[in-house]
């Protein structure tokens, strides 16, 4: 697999690998792959157009000869589970999850296939080596990635009877349905109970492990083909829990143990992610409904009313409190901000389409971790509202957020202002 960095980039390795094969008569033949058309030396192509074949049949076609080489634009890097595939030849920034499961199309077993083959002409090996650290922290990731640790986890909490069957099915049930506050933190509070009733060497075997079991599903759903229901209400409902759970008084022994373990990398879109897999496909954002000025920074206080405005327009009679909304968009705009794998994509190595991904990635994980501040949000985003134009709320949310923080992270605050909801 050929990795590229766009469409143009995907066509001139096509037609040069193409004709390099033609020179040494070569019996093998390369195959391409990128959404729509595109224009090269004057002429219009497509998938289809230049592999002589429909789309839909690239997967199967790439199982055979005289096709070994597929040459990617954005298609085939996630979701693609091919064991014939041994080398990968990448032209591309890569970052944090989008490195790891691009990476990790190869990590496929096959008969005869012994080893695999990365030749990397655009990242270095501490960026990968950091893009993948995030998922290999602990011990128990540091020399395999077997699935049934996360059971091994599972054998160490539940004797201590933190929660309960019923507790997952229950809370996961009403957070997928979009309960309020007040119908699920009955059942994690009465989970906080039974663990601050538990010893401080157990709270602390919990509290960790409960940790290490969301980190780990995270980067094993990302990879492997296949999941498991009870290991994703667990996840969901794990996430949610240890964010209430105290830390035990005595700290003296436990400070590092607790730091280690961290919340930043719960990436799961949990009400998508129970029901539809993800196409393999790029999708267009349109222009971004906000405009700038030059010179004169705007308070935030200015942007805070645009956006009371806006909800009030658009969406008018969904809120209870357009002005609290408002105030928790903010407050998820100053955590995107702060997202470690948001910040490398705009400083690093990635295009403006990674740092879009990663943008997005980092709001829908911003706005589960403020649902304290309100469920209306949560539900808006999620259940996609839409206003009596079809417009849909998720991709102003988002575009608003792209705008509003990757401009103000590449020197565009200085000169310009916050974005204004037009």
């Amino acid at each position: 697999m050929v990795v590229t960095n766009g469409i143009q980039r995907a066509m001139e390795y096509y037609f040069a690998i193409k004709n390099l094969l033609a020179e040494r008569k070569s019996q093998y033949k390369a195959i391409v792959a990128f959404s729509g058309d595109a224009e090269y030396n004057g002429i219009i192509y497509n998938e289809a157009k230049l592999n002589g074949f429909p789309s839909s049949q690239i997967e199967k076609k790439f199982k055979h000869d005289p096709y070994r080489i597929l040459i990617v634009a954005n298609k085939f890097q996630t979701g693609y589970d091919e064991p014939l595939l041994h080398t990968m030849y990448v032209d591309k920034g890569l970052d944090d999850i989008k490195a790891v499961q691009t990476l990790s199309r190869l990590n496929r077993c096959c008969a005869k296939k012994t080893d695999t083959f990365v030749l990397d002409f655009v990242n270095d090996t501490e960026s990968i080596k950091r893009a993948f650290s995030r998922y290999y922290k602990t011990t128990i990731l540091s020399g395999e990635t077997d699935a049934n640790k996360l059971n091994d986890l599972i054998d160490a909490m539940e004797p201590m009877e933190v929660y309960l069957k019923e507790d997952i099915d229950k809370f996961v049930d009403l957070y997928l349905n979009n309960a309020q506050r007040d119908k699920l933190d009955p059942i994690l509070d009465r989970c906080v109970e039974r663990y601050e009733n538990i010893d401080v060497e157990d709270q602390i075997e919990f509290k960790s492990s409960a940790k290490t079991f969301v980190r780990t599903y995270n980067f094993l759903s990302a990879i492997l083909p296949y999941g498991s229901t009870d290991w994703e209400k667990l996840s969901i409902f794990l996430n949610l829990l240890v964010s209430k759970l105290p830390r035990p008084k005595d700290e003296d022994n436990i400070e590092e143990i607790i730091e280690d373990v961290d919340l930043e990398n719960y990436r799961l879109v949990a009400k998508e992610t129970m029901s539809l897999q993800l196409e393999d496909e790029n999708a267009e954002i349109d222009a971004i409904p906000v405009k700038t000025d030059i010179a004169i920074p705007v308070p935030e206080f200015d942007t805070l009313s645009n956006i009371i405005s806006f909800l009030n327009e658009e969406w008018g009679g969904y809120w209870s409190d357009e002005n609290k909304t408002s105030q928790q968009i903010i407050e998820v705009r100053d955590i995107v901000l702060q997202d470690e794998s948001y910040k490398n994509a705009m400083g690093g190595l990635t295009d403006v389409q990674n740092a879009k991904d990663e943008c997005e990635r980092a709001t829908a994980d911003a706005i589960i971790k403020t649902m304290a501040s309100g469920m209306e949000l949560y539900s808006a985003f999620y259940d996609d509202l839409r206003n009596k134009n079809n417009q849909s709320f998720k991709k102003w949310l988002l575009d608003f957020m792209f705008a509003s923080t990757y401009m103000s992270e590449n020197g565009a605050a200085e000169e310009k202002e916050l974005p204004i909801i037009e």
